[in-house]
């Protein structure tokens, strides 16, 4: 039999960035109702949702979770620089259980802060999808393939396989997508080939796309026209496409986004930290463009929390702009939830709290003086709520956190594997 939960007397975000207190029912993985209950239906739990604010749970649109490993390992480099450098060598000796316990790491940090859905990409892949069912939280799903590696091959046979295996698994909550890295790493031949394979597959498309100046002019140089232009020639932009970054985005670009309905993931941290640039998110949102929010990976961010990149992307733009209106809080609040759904294909099933939809929810405590005066709840969340607030996360109707302790991860194991293994990769020991 299907578990019940209330939710009782929480104040809700709702949809259309409405907020009011109500209570939350949830039968199995769905919402119910929202609102009072029928008398007939009765709940096996009940919780309280007294100074609690319920929202549906964060969508992090664009992270490679594993690179938890890395975090603090390299810092303040400019991106190709520290890839090349930093990053490539470390990876090159990465191990499927590194990946596996990585990911757990990246897993228990986004739950903790609010995060219920992650779009990733990265490498042994099956071991993240394996973190994904055991641990039960959602995900989007895509094989890391770069063209101009020496795996190119296996990696696309890998992608097709991660299809075959994984899409539609852990009772629904795995998608799959392909994933070439971007357009410097994955030549026009190559492209086509992951296009072919899409349409085969039926699956979408997740790329790194226009994520710094110098990827601009290479491509000019290289091809005569800038990436995005590049990807619609070779017919990326066809398959429905997820692309992360999109700083350097000229109008005609702009419009092509528009017209082929590509879906964005803009990621603040990692985009100021690496000194890529500022995306035009007032632009493309302006051109009714898609935008969901991601953090990255935790090594180019550092973290892995969505409340501060929605904090920085209602800020980012204002200072950029000098426009106070650029992003307001329920904008930000928007590229986060609904939005960020939207982005990774799942709109429709993950992001509001409405009936029908899964029971991915966050509650946050707002016992806690930042939290007052309540004057706009968005506000507050926005701009002074903390990860640290995240008092309650559940998938599917499923509590995987509650009150500082998870359900489905063991704290202890993890620490212990991830300085381990952490510091066999980088040269560094962890407990120094």
């Amino acid at each position: 039999m299907e578990q019940r939960l209330l939710i009782k007397g929480v104040e809700a975000l709702l949809p259309g960035g409405q907020v009011a207190k109500t209570d939350i029912a949830v039968e199995g993985a769905k919402i119910k109702s929202m609102g009072e209950p029928d008398p007939a239906w009765h709940p096996d739990r009940i919780i309280d949702g007294t100074d609690k604010f319920a929202i549906p749970g964060f969508v992090n649109a664009h992270t490679h979770a594993a690179m938890t490993l890395f975090r603090s390992f390299a810092d303040d480099m400019p991106l190709m620089d520290w890839l090349r450098n930093k990053i490539w060598p470390a990876e090159a000796n990465l191990t499927g259980d590194d990946v596996y316990w990585g990911t757990i790491a990246a897993i228990a940090e986004m739950l903790s802060s609010g995060t219920t859905t992650f779009a990733d990409m990265y490498f042994f892949m099956d071991k993240t999808a394996q973190a994904v069912v055991d641990t039960g939280i959602r995900a989007v799903l895509s094989r890391g393939m770069a063209g101009v590696a020496p795996n190119a091959e296996q990696a696309i046979s890998e992608a097709e396989s991660l299809f075959c295996d994984w899409h539609g698994a852990g009772e629904g909550r795995l998608t799959v997508m392909l994933g070439p890295h971007a357009p410097y790493t994955c030549p026009p031949p190559y492209l086509k080939r992951v296009v072919a394979l899409a349409q085969k597959l039926g699956a979408e498309i997740h790329i790194h796309l226009a994520e710094t100046a110098s990827e601009v002019c290479d491509c000019l140089a290289n091809y005569g026209k800038p990436p995005i232009l590049l990807m619609d020639e070779v017919g990326i932009l066809d398959c429905g496409v997820l692309a992360a970054h999109c700083v350097h985005v000229s109008p005609e670009e702009t419009e092509l986004l528009r017209k082929k309905q590509v879906r964005i993931a803009h990621n603040p941290g990692s985009n100021m930290k690496l000194a890529s640039g500022i995306a035009p998110i007032p632009s493309l949102l302006a051109a009714d463009i898609t935008v969901g929010l991601g953090t990255d990976g935790a090594a180019s961010n550092n973290n892995l929390d969505m409340l501060e990149e929605l904090r920085l992307a209602a800020l980012l733009h204002k200072a950029a702009s000098g426009d106070a209106e650029a992003v307001p809080a329920v904008t930000a609040v928007n590229m986060a939830t609904s939005g960020g759904a939207t982005a990774v294909g799942l709109g429709g099933i993950v992001g509001s709290l409405a009936p029908g939809f899964r029971a991915d929810i966050c509650l946050f405590d707002m016992r806690k003086p930042h939290w007052h005066p309540r004057h706009d709840r968005l506000s507050l969340l926005t701009y002074a709520a903390q990860a640290a607030d995240t008092y309650l996360v559940m998938v599917d109707g499923k509590v995987l956190y509650e009150n500082g302790c998870f359900t489905t991860i063991d704290e202890e194991r993890l620490y212990y594997e991830i300085e381990t293994r952490s510091g066999r990769l980088t040269g560094f020991s962890a407990r120094k």
